[in-house]
């Protein structure tokens, strides 16, 4: 059930989930899936069908892929692809990668009211920060955690907390938004309130379903609900 906090909600920082908050990553998952079926020759896969195979991983992800292109078989042909697919991502990584409209604007504006932001995603970090850098988001990060930083990831709420003691912030204090149920039970695990956005990666699900203080249709709109404390 949804929470009813009042608006404008105070908070001293904001941790930004990144696969389907910040950026559509999905048409650079889809070029490696199928640079990946191509070398284990395999005809390619709709774009459209592998978005629907986003939400919990690479390892996931694979897994769905090769269900799919080999009917199936993908369990005993998971560690033959998995290192294929990661080679595959790390050379199209960011090269299709889009911006989410309202993004760079959301970002200028939190910046200006002089909110500490940081990164938090389950992507490895061996992907995320330079990606971060190829799409020239980086500088607005004063933290990046990745899927790989500790020794566990959201939904686990550890990597909340560990922002919130590096940024020296309560956990009341620092507002979490991102697009799924992962970004939604961290931080109610962690205490920070939270906000999702209504397009992203919830694996099909609709996120008006889930317990958050605010649904926002892009990032500048997450900052018209707050306020810095």
């Amino acid at each position: 059930m949804r929470r009813t906090p009042s608006f404008p909600l105070r908070v001293r920082a904001v941790t930004i989930d990144l696969d389907g908050t910040l950026l559509d990553t999905i048409p650079d998952l889809a070029a490696a899936a199928n640079l990946m079926l191509r070398e284990m020759e395999r005809p390619p896969l709709e774009e459209v069908l592998v978005r629907t195979f986003v939400g919990k991983g690479i390892q996931n992800l694979v897994e769905r892929v090769l269900a799919a292109a080999f009917d199936g078989a993908a369990a005993e042909l998971l560690p033959r692809a998995l290192p294929i697919y990661e080679r595959c991502y790390a050379a199209v990584n960011g090269r299709h990668t889009t911006i989410y409209p309202g993004v760079l604007e959301g970002l200028d504006a939190l910046s200006t009211l002089g909110l500490p932001l940081a990164c938090v995603t389950n992507k490895s970090a061996r992907f995320t920060l330079p990606l971060l850098d190829q799409v020239r988001l980086a500088p607005y990060f004063a933290e990046v955690v990745a899927g790989d930083t500790l020794p566990r990831k959201k939904p686990d709420p550890l990597p909340l907390l560990h922002v919130c003691e590096k940024l020296s912030v309560a956990t009341a204090d620092m507002l979490m938004i991102g697009d799924s149920l992962n970004d939604a039970q961290a931080a109610r695990a962690a205490g920070c309130p939270v906000f999702c956005v209504t397009y992203g990666y919830n694996e099909g699900h609709d996120v008006r379903e889930l317990d958050v203080d605010a649904i926002v249709a892009s990032l500048i709109e997450a900052t018209r609900l707050i306020r810095k404390a």
